[in-house]
């Protein structure tokens, strides 16, 4: 069985014709109404720009989260490891006051 579906996206007053997998649907549809939303509000921010103006200023801002997003998953790891060693400091002090 083909588990694949042709849908029609619209992003900005343009259709997008895409065949995807069925499981991917609700995704691309989020993402499409999102990307939508955004140009919307760039659009009501700034009337006299094209809706091109817009798509890049959602674009760019995208990106942007994405990027630091991926900052903040780089981080993550050596975060969680300073926290392991202040947590094994702070009990190592404590014993040593103990004793």
């Amino acid at each position: 069985m083909d588990d694949k579906l042709s849908i029609n996206i619209n992003i900005a007053d343009r259709l997008y014709p895409l065949r995807i997998e069925r499981k991917e649907e609700e995704n691309i549809r989020k993402a499409a109404k999102i990307i939508n939303d955004k140009v919307v509000q760039y659009k009501q921010r700034y009337p006299s720009k094209d809706i091109q103006d817009c798509l890049a200023m959602s674009t760019l801002q995208f990106v942007i989260q994405k990027s630091d997003s991926e900052k903040q998953i780089e981080y993550s790891p050596v975060l969680e490891e300073l926290e392991r060693m202040n947590d094994f400091l702070a009990e190592f002090i404590e014993k040593e006051k103990i004793q």
